[in-house]
């Protein structure tokens, strides 16, 4: 029984050790992937918090948390108001990584902190839209009120798992809309990808504008020298650059290490090496849009100019009040995940997409650029454009097959969100949400139901 004893009291004493020198290894030198998970918490905070205004705890809750990944179950954030700054640690304790937050560029991540945070030149203030004006031109919705929809947007099972937003807008009017609990129409919220497709749009602006072409090569210094050179940036924005980039969310890959631990993600996206020819293979990267911002904002007579030029040359045009671009440690513009915006500024897209580029009778892009963004690329078997957007909702299924039109094209982002835009019908459907892939929802069975009540 002596023996017995002092067995499990050494075992006892191995494991206490064990767990000792654990928790001493991640906080001296704690794992990628537990630097990633914590970043990704302090971002997500951040920016809910001090530009949605939500609260941090049920944030980390329902937004880090919830989703199901184990880590981040473990992780807890401390936010500075005092500093505009939100912390997370694994166990309170593990791999601490911050982001703060500046007005009118949202949050940023830390991940550098040996790195200084730039002082960024004063925004331009956005444009108010006349509560009291019809939207778009304001933002007064209800008159336009089709009741034959609210059964459609109270229905969970299209509205789907997570819903936060639902807008409709049919012959330039929003027709209906719902809100989760805790959001309204006011409610800034996270676009992930579907933030490629208006950094193209603003790409195409200054393409309208002289300042670049979709045609142009020797892209950077960096790729003077070797067959990087070769790359458009239609071939960029096509995702069929040829560049490596592994876009696999699962462990610490290209992406997230790209998101959560480099602080130049334009840097590190080119400084990946060719993997094919460019224009022919089809690699989706949000790499290759952060590229796209770094070489239109080259572009610019100087940073203050090409930091103002999403506000002034698009978000102010169309009314857009609650955009934000937010920019990495570089200054550069995170231009594959972090447009935040509410349901009707991410529906003034889809209409400005619907009307041809144009907006107010001024023509911001060219029909060219239009083209583009409605054409598949040459990789992709007929499922992304040429201007990053998609001809296919999620899961790649054709339109046709959920009963939904077949000239449908699509903006997509991470965890459910959803522009789709027919020109047929002369509607646009935004649903926002926090809807895992693992759930499926297919936002094509919401758009059919209300293709099938909506009146022409």
């Amino acid at each position: 029984m002596r023996i017995v004893y002092k067995l499990l009291k050494w075992l006892l004493g191995a494991l206490a050790a064990a767990i000792v020198a654990f928790l001493i290894a991640i906080r001296v030198a704690p794992p990628e992937l537990l630097q990633v998970g914590d970043s990704y918490a302090a971002k997500i905070a951040c920016s809910n918090v001090f530009l949605a205004g939500r609260d941090p705890q049920q944030v980390l809750a329902d937004d880090v948390q919830a989703p199901g990944n184990p880590i981040l179950k473990a992780v807890m954030i401390e936010v500075d108001k005092d500093k505009s700054k939100v912390t997370a640690r694994l166990l309170g304790y593990a791999a601490p990584r911050s982001s703060i937050y500046r007005p009118g560029y949202g949050c940023m991540n830390l991940a550098d902190e040996t790195i200084t945070p730039s002082t960024l030149p004063a925004p331009p203030q956005p444009t108010i839209p006349d509560a009291n004006v019809e939207w778009p031109v304001g933002n007064h919705a209800g008159a336009s009120f089709d009741p034959g929809l609210a059964g459609i947007l109270s229905d969970d099972t299209l509205r789907g798992p997570g819903m936060r937003a639902i807008v409709v807008v049919h012959h330039g009017k929003i027709v209906a809309e719902t809100y989760g609990a805790g959001f309204d129409e006011k409610t800034p919220l996270v676009g992930w990808s579907m933030t490629k497709t208006v950094n193209a749009i603003l790409a195409g602006r200054a393409a309208q504008m002289g300042l670049l072409s979709f045609d142009d090569k020797n892209l950077f210094p960096e790729w003077a020298k070797d067959e990087r050179k070769d790359i458009s940036l239609k071939s960029i924005a096509a995702m069929q650059s040829g560049l490596i980039f592994n876009e696999d969310y699962g462990d610490v890959s290209d992406v997230t290490r790209m998101l959560y631990l480099q602080p130049d993600m334009a840097k590190f996206t080119m400084s990946q090496p060719l993997e094919a020819k460019p224009d022919t293979k089809f690699n989706y990267s949000t790499g290759a849009s952060v590229v796209i911002a770094r070489y239109w904002m080259n572009k610019m007579p100087d940073k203050a100019t090409a930091l103002a030029f999403p506000r002034k040359e698009l978000f102010n045009p169309l009314g857009m009040q609650s955009a934000v671009l937010e920019v990495d440690q570089a200054d550069t513009f995170a231009a594959g995940s972090y447009l935040y915006a509410s349901g009707r500024d991410w529906a003034r897209i889809g209409q400005f997409l619907l009307q041809d580029g144009v907006w107010n009778g001024t023509r911001l892009v060219s029909e060219d650029f239009m083209t583009m963004m409605r054409t598949a690329n040459s990789t992709s078997d007929g499922v992304y454009t040429q201007m990053q957007s998609w001809l296919t909702g999620p899961g790649g299924e054709s339109n046709a097959s959920f009963g939904a039109p077949a000239d449908t094209l699509w903006l997509q982002g991470h965890d459910g969100q959803t522009v789709a835009v027919v020109p047929s019908r002369d509607l646009v459907v935004v649903r926002m949400g926090l809807s895992p892939s693992r759930l499926a929802y297919r936002p094509q069975t919401l758009l059919a139901a209300i293709v099938g009540k909506i009146k022409d």
